[in-house]
């Protein structure tokens, strides 16, 4: 079996390029030959050694689709069984949907998130000329698509789509335990995180203006946290950011990292003591899991469709509004250093038990066995 993942390969694609190759990187490990092609951009030769040892291969992108005519030739010289195509709306898809075209081999689609209500309508005009062109049709075509959770498989089908679903999660890759983890230390400050894209679709203004709300609440006193922002700056949003901050008054309150990556993240998340996702859009993040695998209770909406982590009481339920943020801000400045080192007790609990990439590659597998003519598999969603 010989499969080709197109995919982001670099940070730039965020948690895509992080999902992509722990899968395919466990896919590996069960014996599945799997290589990667990805637009060529500055970090593609740093960050290939995240996908050791599976083949990645680059190709050269212009264009707002990143358009390339080199990736069909590499296409087309690859030989493989099936391809399986992460990310949409992009000129990847579009060759994806071209060499179906020319094979009539399969394809396995998985649009991390991208197809859930709040992304279609985000640039909806942009979108609505891709699918016009080719995604449409694209994922019409394809053997199987991916969703990460049961609510992704629902917008799926409400976007009008009938084909075979395999609800599959993402998973992350479990570091080693840290004991008592509650580092509040000489400033004492506590440190609330969030960890991901700087981009409006995470909630960050509402981040902002919920700690001032949760700062002035009379009967709470908030003085002792810190909110630290870090993640990638996605079309110079951060600067909005910190004038917003400046002009709540919490400017001192919030501090903003820049990215962090490789050794950089794994010592932030070893020194916070909680975590937050106010987002108004996910398909499964792996932010989310990656904290609860360090031992970090969790902030988070609904859409971050993991339901399982607050049923499980490893995280607070918060709306991405200020009103909720704050609310849920105070229930956490409320929590004693014991409380939050259960609840992320219970957080890294749950990703052993659901969320380890060994599982997830053997149920992707089938799918691909499935899709070249095996047996059906039990992630299969018939509805």
């Amino acid at each position: 079996m010989n499969i080709v993942a197109l995919s982001g390969t670099t940070r730039l694609s965020g948690g895509i390029y992080y999902a992509a190759s722990s899968l395919c990187k466990a896919l590996d490990a069960t014996g599945v030959w799997i290589s990667a092609f990805g637009r060529r951009d500055q970090f593609f030769h740093e960050d290939s050694a995240m996908w050791v040892p599976v083949p990645v291969s680059e190709y050269r992108a212009f264009g707002p689709l990143g358009s390339s005519p080199e990736l069909r030739r590499m296409l087309a010289d690859s030989h493989s069984d099936l391809l399986h195509q992460h990310g949409i709306w992009m000129d990847d898809q579009w060759a994806t949907l071209q060499w179906q075209k020319k094979t009539a081999r399969p394809v396995v689609i998985s649009p991390h998130g991208m197809l859930d209500p709040w992304a279609v309508r985000n640039s909806a005009w942009k979108k609505k000329l891709a699918g016009w062109l080719f995604a449409n049709e694209s994922l019409r075509r394809a053997d199987c698509i991916h969703a990460l959770c049961q609510s992704e498989a629902e917008a799926i089908r409400a976007y009008g789509l009938t084909n075979p679903i395999a609800i599959i999660p993402n998973g992350v890759e479990l570091p080693a335990q840290i004991s008592n983890h509650c580092p509040l230390t000489a400033g004492g400050k506590r440190k609330l995180l969030f960890l991901g894209r700087i981009h409006p679709k995470k909630g960050l203004a509402e981040l902002i203006s919920g700690w001032a709300k949760a700062q002035s609440l009379k009967s709470k006193d908030f003085s002792e946290w810190q909110l630290l922002i870090a993640g990638w700056d996605d079309g110079r949003y951060e600067q909005g950011l910190k004038e917003l901050a400046e002009g709540l008054g919490v400017g001192d309150a919030i501090s903003f990292l820049g990215s962090k990556f490789g050794d950089e993240k794994e010592a932030l998340l070893r020194n916070v003591d909680a975590f937050i996702l106010p987002s108004f859009s996910e398909g499964l993040p792996m932010s989310v899991l990656e904290a609860w695998s360090y031992g970090l209770p969790v902030v988070m909406t609904d859409f971050c469709n993991i339901p399982e982590g607050f049923v499980a009481g490893a995280a607070l339920e918060i709306e991405p509004n200020a009103e909720s943020i704050a609310g849920g801000l105070a229930q956490l400045g409320d929590m004693s250093a014991s409380d939050l080192s259960s609840m992320g007790d219970r957080g890294r609990k749950l990703v052993e038990r659901q969320f380890t990439w060994d599982k997830i590659a053997q149920d992707m597998k089938a799918v691909y066995e499935w899709c070249l003519g095996g047996e059906k598999p039990s992630c299969i969603y018939d509805r």
